[in-house]
């Protein structure tokens, strides 16, 4: 009997897409803080079917946990890999394969099918698809580019964008605001002297001296090197550079490139271009640069470290934190719609004859290289956005007094950071209780497990062992998913709003408001800033951060 009603209830939460119901007892919710999670206690369903006695049924929209003696079993839908050496991602051909709690809803769906045609109308894809197919005539060209993307930003990058000043600019504040790193000593693939880049120098010191100094940087495409160019159309021949790029922070303390050799290995056929060169020399080296970041841009900086990397949290939850469970109330707005806008990807834009392979110098499986390649330095501190500024040798607000994206990225981390803690702390009374809780550390395990192929080189925690871990990982999933994807892209809904009523306890609800009211702060400081400057930096904005990769 009970069988049966178990059976007509699931048919009913199916068909009316209620919310799913989990079960599992936490041992953890003891003392004090009991009194916020009567929920999840009472939330039980005890039924006896095919299985021996009577269970505990988690339905964890992707992961249905029947525990028998500490074990569970896992809906067909888990991992599977897409492409060798990838993230493992959620096993699903096509987004009507996806669970129906993941899936867009009939807005979102039209929204993603909106952009996908706006984007194509802005780029006037069709109407000078064959501009990427041949050669362009003349720099004029670039401009039509811009045609119909009106903005503040874009029209200052078109009117300025063979300047140094503004090469130099995007790589602190640009959509690739990554990969520039303060150079402590040249490397010998790129052997450049003094004498070569003497004319860019201000300070009457040599180029050692000023890399002593700290006032040399460098941009390194080295992960270009060896991929196999875009060959899918045989009548059209196209090119990658690997480059190397060589800056210098003048006594304005702006960032102006003063060396650039297009590919790894120095030599005759492999030059150093410099701003000394003839005038088109030294643009088109330039425009070689743009090219490759561009390259790493979509598929390393977007397309890994925020779409594939959410994923990897977003899957993990589903399958190990009932709903109910605080982690999953947490985390679940931070990936919504992730998995379901990374398998359309998979689906229109990635795949074979997408739209990488139509317009992109690295489809036809170069951008598959790229990812298997950037997989090897994908590490759990490179997520962290503190450290990752630091290993760069970035974080001195003195010495590079420009980079709005390490400033506002700060702001904006501590303001996650703090907040998640004060989450933490109302669930978790001590580091012993973080330890105790299976499922938490279960969900950590899968991320380490499935999503980082269980590399100890990639730095990911197996388990968690205290609160302050617990805090920073948190972090470094939120962060990732709503500020790291907007400083690379743009988004919807905004960091700090919670439209669904995930939690019900006062304490949270008090974390949620101070969290929305750092974030105020945090908008009106960088308003301020962004007040008489030619070219503001709003990406990390909290009024501009949505909640996840959901685009």
């Amino acid at each position: 009997m009970r069988s049966s009603l178990l059976t007509s209830f699931y048919a009913l939460v199916h068909t009316y897409h209620l919310p799913p119901l989990c079960c599992k007892p936490s041992l953890w919710y003891k003392g004090p803080q009991a009194s916020h999670c009567d929920a999840w206690d009472t939330a039980k369903l005890a039924a006896t079917g095919p299985w021996e006695g009577s269970q505990n049924l988690t339905g964890c929209m992707l992961s249905c946990k029947v525990l028998t003696g500490g074990g569970h079993i896992l809906r067909p839908h888990g991992w599977t890999e897409w492409n060798p050496g990838f993230p493992l991602s959620i096993d699903a051909k096509c987004h009507k394969d996806l669970p129906r709690d993941i899936q867009f809803d009939s807005e979102k769906g039209v929204d993603f099918v909106l952009n996908y045609s706006k984007a194509m109308e802005n780029l006037f894809i069709n109407r000078f698809m064959h501009m990427f197919q041949s050669s362009w005539n003349d720099f004029a060209d670039f401009e039509k580019i811009f045609v119909k993307i009106s903005n503040t930003i874009s029209e200052r990058v078109m009117n300025h964008w063979q300047e140094d000043l503004m090469f130099g600019y995007q790589f602190l504040n640009g959509c690739n605001p990554v990969l520039i790193r303060r150079c402590t000593k040249l490397p010998e693939k790129l052997p450049v002297t003094t004498e070569m880049v003497e004319c860019s120098l201000e300070r009457q010191l040599t180029l050692e001296e000023e890399v002593e100094q700290g006032n040399i940087f460098i941009v390194d495409f080295e992960l270009l090197d060896g991929i196999d160019a875009n060959k899918t159309d045989p009548c059209t021949l196209q090119f990658l550079a690997a480059p190397i790029c060589l800056l210098y922070k003048n006594r304005a303390n702006k960032i102006v490139p003063i060396a650039i050799q297009l590919n790894q290995v120095p030599g005759e056929e492999n030059p150093i271009f410099l701003p000394s060169d003839a005038k088109y020399d030294w643009l088109l080296a330039k425009i070689w640069v743009r090219s490759s970041d561009f390259h790493v841009h979509q598929t390393i900086t977007h397309l890994l470290c925020t779409h594939l990397v959410s994923e990897v949290f977003g899957i993990a939850m589903y399958r190990q934190l009932p709903a109910v469970h605080p982690i999953f109330k947490l985390l679940v707005a931070h990936v919504r719609f992730t998995i379901a806008i990374n398998t359309k990807a998979r689906e229109q834009l990635i795949c074979e004859y997408g739209l990488f392979d139509k317009a992109n110098a690295t489809g036809g499986g170069g951008h598959v290289q790229m990812v298997q390649k950037a997989m090897r330095d994908l590490t759990y501190p490179s997520l962290c956005f503190p450290e990752a500024i630091k290993a760069r040798g970035m974080d001195s607000t003195e010495d590079i007094p420009y980079y709005f994206y390490r400033d506002d990225g700060l702001l904006v981390w501590e303001a996650i950071k703090t907040f998640t803690a004060d989450v933490v702390n109302i669930y978790y009374e001590s580091d012993q209780v973080v330890v105790e809780d299976q499922e938490l550390q279960d969900f950590v395990k899968d991320v380490y497990v499935y999503g980082m192929r269980g590399k100890k080189a990639s730095g990911f925690p197996k388990s968690l062992k205290s609160r302050e871990q617990l805090c920073e990982y948190l972090t470094v999933v939120i962060f990732t998913a709503s500020a790291q994807h907007a400083a690379v892209n743009f988004g919807q809904l905004y960091l700090g709003m919670y439209p669904e009523e995930h939690f019900i306890e006062k304490p949270v609800k008090e974390a949620m408001a101070r969290f929305r009211k750092n974030l105020d702060a945090i908008v009106s400081v960088i308003a301020e800033r962004n007040k008489n400057k030619k070219l503001p930096y709003y990406y990390l904005s909290p009024d501009r951060i949505p909640n996840s990769v959901a685009i």
